[in-house]
């Protein structure tokens, strides 16, 4: 019996001690932002889009982990104004590509973190866009309470086809690359 008690308060200390290693931060969803470009062969577009909820976890001072959930309904454009952007914004909205009706949100999960170099780390993630999940790599930067990182999204992967030259054949200057590209500034 003192040896299961013994046992048990072993067990209970070292779970205290990982818990205690592990610091998770949540993310500040105003202070942090989302900057899309999306790119055609006449030019390219761009805008913002807001995250939901988030939080990067520490042990130390090394990010070991992260999970991002993206309000897509939020999904904007800043390149334009007025007619033009709501005719953009509802496009985009539409289920010819993020299809927010259904899909409201998407998510980004750390799954595996290498240090790059001080404060950077390579990280791959899953991204799940339209309810389709794939993995991304990224590197990113982390400096006192703000973690940055710029990535390309291969939008045909999550189903967006639309305007995609690698599917349809004689879009000439109406072709949309594959590609979106993400800026991304958390903090926290």
């Amino acid at each position: 019996m003192k040896n299961l008690k013994t046992i048990a308060i072993a067990l209970f200390v070292a779970a205290a001690g990982i818990s205690v290693n592990a610091q998770t931060k949540k993310i500040d969803v105003k202070a942090s932002t989302i900057k899309w470009v999306g790119k055609k062969v006449t030019g390219e577009h761009s805008g913002t889009v807001n995250f939901k909820e988030g939080a990067v976890v520490f042990k130390g001072k090394k990010l070991v982990g992260g999970s991002f959930t993206v309000d897509m309904t939020s999904l904007t454009s800043t390149d334009l104004t007025g007619e033009y952007q709501g005719k953009l914004n509802g496009h985009l909205k539409a289920d010819d590509f993020f299809g927010t009706e259904k899909f409201p949100t998407s998510k980004l999960v750390f799954k595996k973190i290498g240090a790059k170099s001080a404060d950077v780390y390579t990280v791959t993630a899953d991204l799940t866009i339209k309810g389709i999940t794939k993995p991304v790599t990224f590197d990113i930067t982390v400096a006192g309470n703000t973690a940055t990182t710029a990535f390309k999204v291969d939008r045909t992967k999550y189903d967006i086809k639309y305007g995609s030259g690698s599917f349809f054949e004689g879009l000439g200057d109406k072709t949309i690359n594959d590609e979106f590209e993400l800026t991304v500034a958390l903090k926290f």
